[in-house]
């Protein structure tokens, strides 16, 4: 089994094209059911049955996991199922008859239109690093794209005079996305006053830190707290806040 995930693994790295940190998801739900399969004494993948993974959904039920959670690792465990007999490792698939346990997604808290002006034009100018956050907020909320594909911009994706942005998404494909107008005159004067003030070192990422690095979620993260509870904005903000906005007041 060792074996088979390691390969598997090895497929999703170079040819799905998945970010490292669902990689590395993979690789945790898979440690989890191999180590559940190995104390169970089964040695081989095509002694794991339906039965075999309906007992390991009720374990990990009995060990507090949430729907959601094990809804996330039934399909990795699909997955994986689905390669070994692509690969012709196993010679049936256990999950075919198995539901994917369902669960109640909770809708994201959305900021209204005048939450999103009272943040933004709280967000005074008074240094680089302001002129930076509110640029930020507005492409942000002005583009809908995820806080991932904003810190990890560089110069060269931001394209003023048709009006775009090139953003990078989950897999590394590629998207063009149109800057309104306000955004476009916000990104052209971080360009023109604030970065030069923040770069000290060789970077083509567009957004720094203080210090000269590419910026991260968490610099991010903590500057909307920061700015949303000086403008006593109520509702409860995640990195994402902003980009649920955008798709609900559009």
């Amino acid at each position: 089994m060792e074996q088979i995930i390691n390969e598997f693994i090895d497929f999703i790295r170079l040819e799905k094209g998945l970010s490292q940190n669902t990689i590395q998801s993979y690789q945790r739900d898979l440690k989890q059911y191999n180590q559940y399969i190995t104390e169970h004494k089964i040695s081989h993948i095509d002694n794991i049955d339906r039965i075999v993974i309906q007992k390991y959904f009720a374990h990990l039920k009995q060990e507090g996991k949430s729907a959601k959670t094990i809804a996330r690792l039934a399909a990795t465990i699909r997955s994986f199922h689905q390669f070994a007999i692509r690969e012709k490792y196993a010679v049936k698939d256990p999950t075919i008859l198995i539901e994917t346990p369902k669960y109640e997604q909770k809708l994201p808290d959305v900021l209204s239109e005048d939450e999103v002006n009272q943040l933004l034009t709280f967000t005074h100018i008074t240094n680089p690093r302001d002129e930076r956050d509110r640029t930020m907020l507005e492409l942000l909320y002005g583009t809908g794209v995820r806080v991932s594909e904003l810190i990890q911009l560089n110069v060269e994706d931001v394209n003023l005079t048709m009006g775009f942005i090139r953003v990078f998404g989950k897999g590394n494909k590629e998207r063009l996305v149109p800057l309104g107008q306000v955004a476009c005159d916000w990104v052209e004067k971080y360009l023109a006053q604030a970065r030069p003030q923040l770069y000290k070192s060789s970077t083509d990422a567009l957004f720094l830190t203080q210090h000269g690095g590419m910026m991260s979620r968490q610099n991010f993260w903590y500057a909307i707290k920061r700015y949303a509870l000086q403008a006593g904005v109520q509702t409860e903000l995640s990195p994402h806040t902003l980009r649920h906005a955008f798709a609900t007041h559009l």
